[in-house]
């Protein structure tokens, strides 16, 4: 008898899968940097994920550094995350209507970040930022917001800006499809620079509606909010903007709930609020989830109480706050010290070895978000993150990723723990670390 399996198709591999997504998804990728074109080569295709490891179509095995850039906190399938999941599943999808867990996970997070008095739950991390702006400029009543060039806020047109040719100057189109007209509402500053900004108020504050900013920015590398004589970066910001009636968005997509249990803001939130805080990743525990929240006066100005129109069906969707509230009824103190520990130890361990091997680097780090940067000196404005040597960083990647780690494919990353990198596991990543390093070096 002829065995069965003799005739089953084998299945893709990642670079077989690679190109047959080209054909019907640009670039293969449904995010830009999925593509690896950064750091050269073919992506893997991931079929399976537990713990801190990844399982791509080729049957490798790696330890995860991206965790879904940032959500998998607990790592991959944790059970409780799953077991919650699968019970809201079981109850049905999606009923575009008013539904228990959306209630609990809104006044979880507002437990959680003192700043926050009403959220309301959207999709993604982009619609959070798009719809604060809305939000902002309706109760300011003015049109131009304020952001710093290397903070990343989502694929929004107005926030998709590069720096004019001054502080007081109108931002250009920082993407093709976004046009001059809705760029010009917006005005792009060097991060951290506390001249400009007292400049550009002094020029036009009252017409400035917000000022929009990473809590920390993590999407040029990690780039902790800078203090000047005593008074953190953050906290200016509050006070430049409160000064001339504007808000403050303090953007907490990325940082939310993983920096620490408040986020940013439970590292550097003394003595000041900001207006509107935005999150995502973490509160969806890997499934679609963004969320805006402030003061309920503000917040009370959304429709159907009020003037802002804002609307989603899948909003609250019973799925992804599920996956939320299991998410962070599992981050409690110890969670967030067993991360911090992970952290400290392989920051000390990247650094020993590309010091060893003579490559210049410097490691940044905010609560449990590190991120290693090729140059010799600290990294303050996106200008000073571009100079670092990319080339290094790309034969640093590949040799992780020959030896079984995986990197985020861009050297503007932030490298994620989660409770899942046990000891066992930080020692396969320190172990790859010496041979990637002298790759990295070899320039």
């Amino acid at each position: 008898m002829t065995d069965a399996t003799e005739h089953r198709t084998p299945a893709p591999t990642s670079a077989e899968l690679f190109e047959r997504a080209r054909s019907v998804i640009p670039s293969g990728v449904n995010s830009p940097v999925r593509a690896f074109g950064s750091v050269g080569g073919t992506p893997p295709f991931i079929v399976s994920a537990e713990g801190a490891l990844l399982r791509d179509a080729d049957g490798r095995e790696y330890v995860d550094m991206v965790g879904s850039w940032g959500p998998m906190i607990l790592g991959h399938a944790n059970p409780q995350v799953v077991e919650a999941v699968r019970e809201a599943a079981g109850k049905g999808l999606s009923f575009g209507a008013p539904q228990p867990g959306e209630v609990l996970l809104a006044e979880e997070v507002t437990a959680r970040v003192r700043p926050v008095e009403q959220i309301r739950l959207v999709n993604s991390g982009t619609e959070a930022t798009m719809s604060a702006l809305r939000l902002a400029r309706a109760a300011t009543g003015r049109d131009v917001v304020v952001k710093f060039a290397g903070c990343y806020h989502g694929h929004v047109d107005a926030l998709l800006a590069e720096a004019g040719s001054g502080v007081a100057t109108f931002a250009l189109p920082g993407s093709a499809g976004v046009t001059a007209a809705t760029a010009k509402d917006t005005v792009v500053l060097p991060y951290g620079d506390r001249a400009a900004l007292t400049e550009l108020f002094a020029q036009r504050g009252g017409e400035i509606a917000a000022i929009i900013t990473e809590a920390a920015p993590a999407n040029m590398g990690v780039v902790p909010p800078p203090e000047q004589d005593g008074t953190g970066f953050n906290r200016f910001l509050a006070e430049t903007a409160h000064a001339a009636g504007a808000l403050l968005i303090s953007d907490e997509v990325l940082t939310g709930f993983r920096a620490s249990r408040e986020g940013q803001y439970g590292i550097d939130g003394e003595g000041w609020e900001p207006d509107l805080m935005t999150f995502g990743k973490v509160i969806g525990g890997g499934l679609p989830v963004g969320a805006f929240g402030g003061r309920a006066e503000l917040m009370g100005l959304l429709a159907p109480a009020g003037p802002v129109y804002q609307a989603g069906t899948l909003s609250g969707n019973p799925l992804a706050t599920a996956a939320g509230l299991a998410t962070l009824d599992g981050l409690d103190e110890s969670a967030y010290h067993a991360i911090g520990r992970a952290a400290d130890v392989l920051k000390s361990a990247v650094s020993e070895a590309l010091t060893a091997a003579g490559v210049p680097h410097v490691v940044q780090s905010t609560g449990t978000l590190f991120s290693v940067f090729f140059r010799e000196a600290p990294v303050r404005t996106y200008d000073e993150a571009k100079s670092q040597d990319t080339d290094a960083f790309g034969r640093f990647f590949h040799a992780m990723l020959s030896q079984g780690v995986h990197l985020p494919p861009s050297a503007f990353e932030a490298w994620f723990l989660s409770t899942a990198h046990t000891d066992d596991v930080l020692d396969r990543i320190i172990t790859a670390l010496p041979q990637a390093a002298r790759a990295a070096a070899q320039g």
